[in-house]
């Protein structure tokens, strides 16, 4: 109950509705027993009476019945769609706007099908359990009650002996309710995994055929599907002999039932019609009983589809606004290191007392080895971790005292891999600021060299970029970053190696744009290119995690330290790629 009671909230605002679809199929359940009821005295009337005119009228009542219970079925079938349709998209909205405030850092360590399938597959679960459940529990109760007290009324001892099976049926649900969850539960971290799978491989589908592991892919799908069937088969085991044990032992009383009625039926104690209307109401309870032991396995598949979706809920950012956290002003762009010291894993340290100053308006290149540190620095920088150590400043104000939109707004990122979100092209460029007019989109284009090749597309700005920019090449998508970045208007830009992926002549287009859009902005550039890393006003070389060289190309080329050899080793690399093409 305490995992249900976190879903109350969700509930709340539809309880009237709830309560009226409850209302509504109770009274059907009612109106069920009722003409039960009727067609036993109906059945005596025939058998017993004959007498045609309160035939006549006896199936009049029988019809206007079953109109009226037709009328407020379709009722409460409706309200009963429409209120767990709306509970299941309030709570799958909740559960995803959770996952958008927390940190990379959560997404670092999960799989991306993992948390699809909770939020898409364990969400629907849940909102069968909560909210169907329920209203289906509440016409069952009328069922079991009402066809009890009728049964009570007709003969007491008829309806001891079906009665006799609850605590039957109780033990038997107990028995099999611990093995359907784990079966269950094992099932729906299967279908997560597979959906993981899946979705890894169709994101990567170029890189699969390139490398020509389709048979590998395959074999590995596969397994994943005979492993979810052999559980499937499994729990399909046990509910193979769950089912038709519960089945078995109500058709047994109904049996005894027949048997013993017949038998007073037969010396005259009992009318055939009663009989007829008894073995009706015994029937009828076996859909409490059926629903009951259903219900019973529902809810132990919805406990781990619960326990799976409150893990995220529970599932606290890292980097978050402290209480007393301020809107940060308007910055000129002055950041200063203090002391900075990281590591997602405590035993092994990413970046190690990690100090300096960049001054408004500065462009700093960020240079290094594989693994020195420089897109951890980064990350830090734009505040998607906090460090462990020491602090990062920007104008006078630790970023860990200031809200994180606040900070956010005035930072721009443009990645080495550009992400484009499905939509036009205008959608894509508006996602620096949404507000923005068809105008300054346009004025924003051309500052990135991007305007001419938008309108040789199709649709201009309306054209659809396709998934994560298929459509497009990588120079274009990044030229479309670049306007995103330059409408967004930002106080810091961070370029991250924002141009090794290109050809000469998208790079040119590329750095073009660049050089406009950096202007007077403090920029961070993690580049590889030589020609981006003179033209830095300063250089922090790392290496292990410590800064350790700095300042610009020419007084670090005289050091003759670690920036001297990676800078002759880039060029050697350079010169035997022009002669090998030269060849």
């Amino acid at each position: 109950m305490s995992y249900y009671s976190r879903f109350a909230p969700f509930l709340k605002p539809y309880l009237p509705q709830m309560v009226g679809a409850a209302l509504l199929v109770m009274v059907v359940a009612l109106l069920n027993l009722v003409l039960v009821r009727v067609a036993g005295f109906l059945w005596d009337i025939i058998t017993v009476q004959r007498d045609l005119r309160t035939m006549t009228n006896a199936i009049g009542l029988f019809l206007g019945l079953v109109i009226v219970q037709g009328i407020l079925s379709m009722g409460h079938s409706y309200l009963t769609a429409q209120v767990s349709q709306r509970i299941m998209a309030d709570f799958r909205t909740h559960v995803f706007a959770h996952l958008q405030r927390l940190s990379l850092s959560f997404f670092a360590k999960r799989r991306t099908g993992e948390i699809l399938s909770r939020l898409m597959n364990d969400v629907s679960v849940i909102q069968t359990t909560v909210t169907e459940t329920p209203i289906d529990s509440a016409k069952q109760l009328v069922t079991f009650v009402g066809g009890v007290a009728f049964l009570l009324v007709m003969n007491w001892r008829l309806c001891l002996l079906i009665l006799m099976l609850l605590p039957l049926l109780v033990l038997v649900a107990r028995l099999f309710g611990k093995r359907l969850k784990a079966l269950s539960t094992a099932i729906q971290d299967q279908t997560a995994s597979t959906t993981t799978l899946v979705e890894e491989v169709l994101s990567g589908i170029r890189v699969v055929k390139s490398f020509v592991q389709t048979r590998r892919e395959e074999a590995r799908f596969a397994s994943q599907v005979r492993t979810a069937l052999e559980t499937t088969l499994r729990r399909a085991a046990v509910l193979a002999v769950f089912v038709p044990t519960i089945t078995l032992l109500t058709f047994a009383a109904a049996a005894a039932v027949l048997w013993y009625g017949g038998r007073q039926v037969i010396e005259g104690t009992v009318s055939p019609g009663d009989l007829f209307a008894f073995v009706l109401f015994a029937g009828i309870l076996i859909g409490p009983f059926g629903s009951a032991t259903r219900v019973f396995a529902q809810i132990k598949e919805a406990q781990g589809a619960m326990q799976r979706v409150l893990e995220i809920l529970d599932t606290q950012p890292e980097v978050r606004d402290r209480p007393d956290a301020v809107d940060l002003p308007t910055i000129s762009g002055y950041v200063r290191a203090v002391r900075v010291g990281f590591a997602y894993d405590p035993r092994q340290p990413v970046l190690s007392e990690v100090s300096f100053e960049v001054k408004p308006g500065e462009m700093v290149a960020l240079v290094g080895p594989t693994g020195a540190g420089k897109t951890t620095l980064v990350n830090l920088l734009h505040r998607f971790y906090d460090p462990t150590e020491g602090s990062v400043i920007i104008d006078g104000h630790d970023l860990r005292t200031v809200r994180l939109d606040s900070l956010y707004r005035q930072i721009a990122l443009v990645p080495q891999e550009t992400i484009l979100f499905g939509g036009t092209i205008l959608d894509n460029i508006r996602y620096g600021r949404q507000e923005a007019t068809e105008e300054e989109v346009i004025t924003a284009s051309r500052a990135a060299n991007a305007h001419d090749f938008i309108n040789a597309t199709p649709d201009g700005y309306r054209t659809v970029v396709g998934e994560k920019g298929v459509n497009l090449s990588g120079g274009q998508r990044q030229r479309l970053a670049i306007a995103r970045a330059v409408l967004k208007n930002p106080r810091i830009l961070i370029l991250d190696e924002a141009t090794s992926a290109l050809d000469s002549e998208s790079e040119m287009l590329v750095q073009d744009a660049l050089d406009r859009l950096m202007a007077g902005r403090t920029t961070f550039v993690v580049a590889h290119r030589l020609t981006t890393v003179q033209r830095a006003d300063r250089i922090l070389v790392l290496n292990k995690g410590r800064i350790v060289e700095e300042g610009n190309h020419a007084s670090l080329m005289e050091r003759k330290g670690l920036y001297h050899y990676l800078y002759t080793l880039r060029l050697a690399e350079l010169d035997d790629a022009d002669v090998k093409s030269d060849a």
